[in-house]
């Protein structure tokens, strides 16, 4: 443990068991920081519990000299949100930091969506978001200094098919996020979110290709878009070193960081006598079309390898 930019800081990781919440659990601690690693050890579906993935983060995190406690409490309960916050608090002291990664995924094409399979993922995701930073915001407005990193997803900022209850949750995320670092300004504190490209169980898990095919891509992603590549920026997003930056999103894919732009006007049609559906259906496909942000997924934004 020889880095030092969250040296003293303490730091609450949801989903910190497997993934990109272990690297960056991982990665926090090599920078000083002392972590609460929160994971149920649940299925992709959410189901089961096992701290084992947790308690062998702490075990990697306290071999190599850093300091670490495992909690098993669920994110999508607020409970279970005060639970991890009063975790740190008790432990270390302070708490600096919250990291939200925890997820499941309920994969299913629209007209076959239910309801359950809706709200799981937003009660896990966007609850989940919601949960750990109500929980944190009031002990960084005391004292006036605080992060938040969540991650998003290019399902809900680009598109994904398939995923209408993840794309939900996860640009529900970035409304949450710009909001927090709007009213938590004047309190310095700040909120980012990441997209992240990263080999992991949901990646893994997401269908629509041949075995031979899903292999392929999956051992590309597991050699250029590894979790342990997410976790520098999500770090980074936590220390002193991003001061001023908030209310932004970033996208990390191998070797590659990138900022997104965030929806702003692009183009206005005006009429001084107003208008009519007829006079909309007169003027704005012909005007607009040009402009229109294309149905396109994922794969179809970002065609070239990470590297």
């Amino acid at each position: 443990m020889s880095n030092d930019l969250m040296k003293g800081k303490v730091a609450v990781v949801t989903g910190a068991g497997r993934g990109v919440g272990r690297e960056i659990a991982i990665c926090l601690a090599a920078e000083g920081a002392s972590v609460i690693v929160n994971d149920l050890g649940a299925s992709l579906q959410g189901e089961g519990v096992d701290m084992s993935p947790a308690q062998e983060v702490v075990q990697a995190i306290e071999a190599a000299g850093g300091k670490a406690v495992a909690n098993g409490d669920s994110v999508a309960e607020y409970s279970g949100a005060e639970n991890m916050v009063a975790a740190a608090l008790e432990t270390f002291g302070r708490i600096d930091a919250v990291v939200h990664s925890a997820g499941i995924l309920r994969d299913s094409i629209f007209h076959k969506l239910e309801p359950d399979q809706f709200e799981a993922v937003l009660r896990v995701h966007l609850f989940g978001a919601f949960n750990i930073s109500r929980a944190a915001a009031p002990h960084f407005r005391n004292q006036n200094s605080g992060a938040i990193v969540h991650m998003t997803s290019t399902s809900g900022l680009i598109g994904s098919v398939g995923q209408a209850n993840y794309a939900a949750a996860k640009m529900g995320i970035v409304g949450l996020s710009r909001s927090v670092a709007l009213d938590m300004q004047r309190f310095n504190v700040r909120s980012n979110c990441i997209a992240p490209h990263a080999f992991s169980r949901m990646i893994e898990s997401i269908p629509g290709k041949t075995p031979e095919e899903q292999e392929r891509e999956m051992e590309k992603r597991r050699t250029r878009t590894r979790a342990d590549q997410i976790a520098p920026l999500a770090a980074f997003l936590c220390s002193d070193a991003a001061e001023g930056i908030s209310g932004q999103i970033f996208g990390a894919r191998g070797n590659e960081v990138y900022l997104y732009s965030q929806p702003r006007p692009i183009r206005t049609l005006h009429r001084d006598d107003g208008w009519t559906v007829a006079k909309l259906a007169e003027t704005l496909p012909g005007a607009l079309r040009a402009s229109f942000t294309p149905l396109e997924r994922t794969r179809d934004v970002f065609p070239w390898e990470a590297i």
